[in-house]
């Protein structure tokens, strides 16, 4: 498998869901460029040409000296209704191996050597269970269960390879080379879900936010350097939030967006200066939704709340535009998955359990329908894989299936 350490150095962590009362109605919730063929014309003199035959055929037919040529050919199936109406839909999905338990409001992280460590999730209860996919044989494995039950956590990949996850007041590492699971030092406030969890340039991990089993939301923030396996707070954010997202710029700052309260506002974390300083606010107030990095440094929003609006975050300009709606309302149980031609894929959903998915075309500013999934899911997991093929896994009502998404 190719070396990943370079390409996971940035990787930004999506959003936790609620851990304790609302984790089962609540959402759980980031190259080469595929260059487009262009538009064969040469042929257009045989169209006409055809267009003539059937003008006179028809003209013929009209005075009844016609021969029969048998039934009229079938009318060929209209093409899915897109926003972009010279789109077609595009890309298939596959199955591959279920999991060897089902699970929902779990984790996916893409390991160093291509495979995906499975964590925690609910089944009849919390598990505390692991497992691995192995992509070359599209099969899963148990692996160490972890030293907590975890429902609604975050992982992060570490730079040396190891996974960190947060969430039910600890954490703890897996040693993907051992295998197994080990507590971390004891965070700085243990109280916190609905949290996020961001890798930051130096290898730290930033934890921000994040609701209290008081059901008070929080505005501390921490880091964790695995060098030292320590713990140590950092500035507070400009307000309390949970349920918002967090995504790592190309500039090394850490843009955090809305709240469980619908909040609008934003704000940019300085690793550096260990600050928060108030940016552009969004459009509309979001909770429970995604955000994903595009190629250009941009950051795309993705539906929330019953919402099928998006928005794009311009880090040079510091504020917020429309981009389109997609096909369908969300509440924030859906994936957003970056492909490796720049365009996102948007899968599955709430508030009605669904199986359609859709891309957004940055460049374009279109949304495009794509083939369903094989199951309607939600609280499912969404894993970009080394040969561009994305791993859908899991979902509510337990599912135990996982299928992929071929561009």
């Amino acid at each position: 498998m190719t070396d990943l350490h370079d390409r996971f150095r940035s990787l930004d962590q999506a959003p936790a869901p609620d851990l304790w009362s609302e984790v089962a109605q609540r959402a759980a919730i980031g190259s080469a460029s595929q260059t487009a063929l262009p538009r064969i014309t040469r042929f257009a003199p045989i169209a006409l040409v055809a267009t003539a035959v059937l003008l006179v055929i028809a003209g013929i037919s009209a005075l009844g000296l016609a021969p029969s040529v048998g039934p009229t050919p079938a009318t060929p199936p209209t093409s899915p209704t897109t926003t972009d109406p010279t789109s077609a839909a595009q890309g298939s999905w596959t199955l591959t191996g279920s999991m060897t338990r089902g699970r929902q409001s779990h984790t996916a992280t893409l390991l160093m050597d291509g495979t995906v460590l499975v964590a925690g999730g609910l089944e009849i209860g919390l598990l505390d269970s692991a497992e691995i996919y192995d992509t070359e044989t599209g099969t899963w494995s148990a692996t160490g269960s972890m030293v907590e039950a975890r429902s609604g956590h975050t992982a992060t990949l570490l730079p040396d390879g190891r996974v960190l996850v947060v969430g039910m007041a600890s954490a703890e590492l897996y040693d993907p080379a051992a295998g197994s699971w080990s507590a971390t030092a004891s965070m700085t406030a243990a109280d916190r879900g609905a949290h996020t969890a961001t890798l930051l340039r130096d290898g730290r991990v930033l934890v921000a936010g994040g609701r209290t089993q008081a059901n008070n939301l929080v505005d501390t923030a921490e880091t964790y350097d695995p060098a030292t396996d320590t713990w140590s707070p950092t500035g507070r954010m400009t307000r309390p939030r949970a349920f918002h997202t967090a995504t790592l710029l190309t500039d090394g700052t850490v843009l955090v967006a809305g709240s469980l309260t619908s909040d609008a506002s934003a704000e940019l974390y300085d690793p550096e200066a260990g600050t928060w300083t108030s940016t552009g606010s969004m459009q509309g107030g979001r909770h429970d939704f995604t955000a994903t990095l595009l190629p250009d440094g941009r950051v795309l929003a993705g539906p929330y709340e019953g919402s099928s609006s998006a928005e794009i975050y311009d880090p040079a300009a510091g504020s917020w535009t429309q981009a389109g709606n997609t096909r369908n309302p969300q509440i924030g149980t859906y994936t957003a998955t970056l492909l490796r031609d720049g365009t996102v894929l948007v899968a599955g959903g709430a508030p009605n359990r669904h199986e359609r998915a859709e891309l957004y075309d940055a460049r374009a500013g279109t949304w495009t329908p794509v083939p369903d999934m094989l199951d309607p899911r939600h609280f499912h997991t969404a894993t970009l894989l080394p040969d561009g093929t994305v791993l859908i896994a899991g979902g509510r009502g337990t599912l135990a299936s996982a299928e992929l998404y071929v561009p």
